[in-house]
């Protein structure tokens, strides 16, 4: 990883916004809705991928401010935020919520993934359900 220190975004301050609404250029937009892993995406431009867990755990609903009406209703959702560097630059700043109820079977491995890229898991998946992302311009 970098020598520096990386701020780590305050999701429930940022703007947040679809990427198809979002002042983005239309390349930008392309990389970040294609529908592969976004760890293979930055495989193709670096060396080495590595992720650095910033927050892994479960979250009440009420927790989750207005994010809470994009998502199925559950009590608690496990929550998984990132960055994910490319050759220990910060490529990304990743935020995943999983409705507890859902984490049952094989996808109670999503809470164990440590420093594993998400991607590696989701999309050796079968059964894999993407709902959205959304995308918030980096920190001036």
């Amino acid at each position: 990883m970098t020598n520096e220190t990386l701020l780590i975004p305050n999701w429930k301050t940022r703007d947040w916004c679809s990427a198809q609404k979002n002042s983005l250029s239309k390349p930008v937009v392309d990389w970040l809705l294609e529908e592969d892993s976004m760890t293979r995406r930055c495989e193709r431009y670096c060396h080495k991928v590595t992720v650095q867990p910033l927050f892994e755990g479960y979250v009440s609903a009420s927790s989750l401010g207005k994010e809470q009406s994009e998502l199925p209703t559950d009590k608690r959702y496990w929550i998984r935020e990132v960055f994910l560097f490319g050759d220990t630059i910060p490529w990304i700043w990743a935020r995943t919520v999983v409705p507890e109820k859902t984490l049952s079977g094989p996808e109670q491995q999503l809470i164990e993934l440590g420093d594993t890229p998400l991607g590696r898991y989701l999309f050796s998946q079968v059964a894999l359900e993407l709902d959205y992302i959304q995308v918030s311009l980096q920190d001036s």
